[in-house]
C-alpha cells in the first residue's frame, strides 16, 4: 500500500460552481483539461473544484479583484502547461485581467498598477508549471 500523497502548493480558493467567461484569448484548436476549457472563440470555462491563489504579488484580495485573478490564472495555467503559447497570449491574458478587474469596479490607478505588475513579474508564471510535491 502506498502511503504517500502527492499534491501542488500555493493554492487559497477553490471555484464553488463553474464559471464561464468571454476572453480574448481564442486558441487554434479547443482546450480541455480537468478543470478549464477553453474555446476557439475565446469562451473559458473553469470548473467547479479549480482552485488559484488569488491575486498575486503585493497586493489585497479584493472582491474587485477575484474575477480577475481567476481568470487570469487560470489561462496562465494554460500556458504553463503547454496549451497556449506565452508569445502570443500572455498579454492577451494580462488585457483581460485588467478589463474584468475595470468592470467589478477597480480604480484605473489601481488597474494600471495591476498590470505593470503582471507585465514586469507574471513571465515565469506563464512558462513554469507546478511542481507536484509529496508527502511524507
Amino acid at each position: 500500500m502506498n502511503h504517500k500523497i502527492y499534491f501542488k502548493g500555493g493554492y487559497k480558493y477553490q471555484l464553488a460552481k463553474d464559471y464561464r467567461v468571454q476572453t480574448g484569448v481564442k486558441p487554434q484548436s479547443p482546450i480541455f483539461t480537468t478543470y478549464v476549457n477553453l474555446y476557439v472563440d475565446g469562451l473559458l470555462e473553469i470548473k467547479a473544484g479549480y482552485a488559484w491563489d488569488g491575486p498575486s504579488g503585493p497586493t489585497i484580495d479584493t472582491q474587485n479583484f477575484m474575477r480577475g485573478s481567476l481568470v487570469h490564472d487560470a489561462l496562465y495555467g494554460l500556458m504553463a502547461e503547454g496549451h497556449l503559447d506565452p508569445d502570443i497570449w500572455r498579454s492577451v491574458a494580462d488585457c483581460d485581467l485588467v478589463n474584468i478587474c475595470r468592470e467589478d469596479g477597480m480604480s484605473a490607478i489601481r488597474a494600471k498598477w495591476v498590470y505593470l505588475g503582471v507585465r514586469i513579474g507574471g513571465g515565469p508564471a506563464a512558462r513554469n508549471p507546478r511542481k507536484i510535491l509529496e508527502a511524507p
